[in-house]
């Protein structure tokens, strides 16, 4: 089987899979979400060459009390306050120094706040309101899916200039700019058949996913750079693992969560 086919086949399952979950419950998403954030773990503490139960017992709770019980609002917008500058200062180590720098109590600080807080926030989308609308979340999905195909294509086609080398030396400056164009465009075109926010805001959203989801990207590839492998694991044939699917989204989810409890806010 060639690696095409592998790679569409493999995509088309993990979309199957993550959609009809999506649409057939809240349980049947939550659960799902749930068993995506085991293997995560487990993946990303390969990257980091962490060896630890406690990571599993850390997302167990903090998953099953914000995502499955009801919370305070104060406590959870500690989470996220904390959650944000946790991947604020990965943005600036991004950008700043050639390594982030991994000491064993910052290790345990990706766990909780990079990858934890990403799949607990993510869980919050479709529950804006009182009612599940998980039509919303599967809407970013598409956006997050746009973006990554036109930044590929565009960037294949007319990309010239680098976006960050020294980590992703495929990623281009036209390619990046590509996918948040037809992000955008995505955005606005969902709005006319979902206009349960304004298209002002659905454009909004096409711009934070594709933003933050390409910082997302660029994240998980500093980190495999520095654990020197290609792929974070091997469970999807033709991507690699399940971070290298899900990088975007888990760091734009977060974001994407907050502009949607300020628009809340405001409206």
């Amino acid at each position: 089987m060639s690696d095409i086919l592998k790679r569409s086949l493999s995509g088309l399952l993990y979309m199957i899979i993550l959609i009809s979950a999506l649409l057939y419950s809240e349980i049947s998403f939550l659960v799902l979400l749930f068993v995506f954030g085991i293997v995560a773990i487990y993946e990303l503490q390969k990257l980091l060459d962490l060896n630890s139960y406690l990571s599993y017992f850390l997302f167990i709770a903090l998953y099953g009390i914000f995502s499955f019980f009801r919370i305070s609002h104060e406590t959870l917008y500690i989470y996220l306050i904390i959650t944000l500058l946790v991947k604020l200062l990965l943005i600036r180590d991004l950008v700043a120094i050639n390594r982030i720098p991994l000491f064993e109590r910052k290790k345990y600080i990706l766990v909780i706040f990079y990858l934890i807080a990403s799949f607990v926030f993510i869980s919050k989308i479709p529950f804006q309101g009182d009612d599940y609308r998980p039509k919303i979340l599967l809407a970013i999905f598409v956006m997050i899916w746009t973006n990554d195909t036109f930044a590929y294509l565009i960037g294949k086609q007319f990309g010239k200039r680098k976006l960050l080398e020294r980590i992703s030396p495929k990623k281009t400056i036209e390619g990046f700019l590509g996918g948040m164009i037809f992000t955008v465009l995505a955005g606005y075109v969902i709005s006319l058949y979902l206009p349960v926010f304004t298209y002002k805001t659905w454009v909004f959203l096409g711009f934070f996913t594709s933003l933050f989801g390409t910082y997302g990207d660029l994240i998980q590839s500093k980190l495999k750079r520095q654990a020197n492998v290609k792929d974070s694991g091997s469970i999807m044939p033709g991507h690699g693992g399940l971070l290298d699917r899900l990088d975007s989204i888990l760091f734009a989810g977060t974001f994407i969560y907050t502009f949607l409890l300020i628009i809340d806010y405001v409206s």
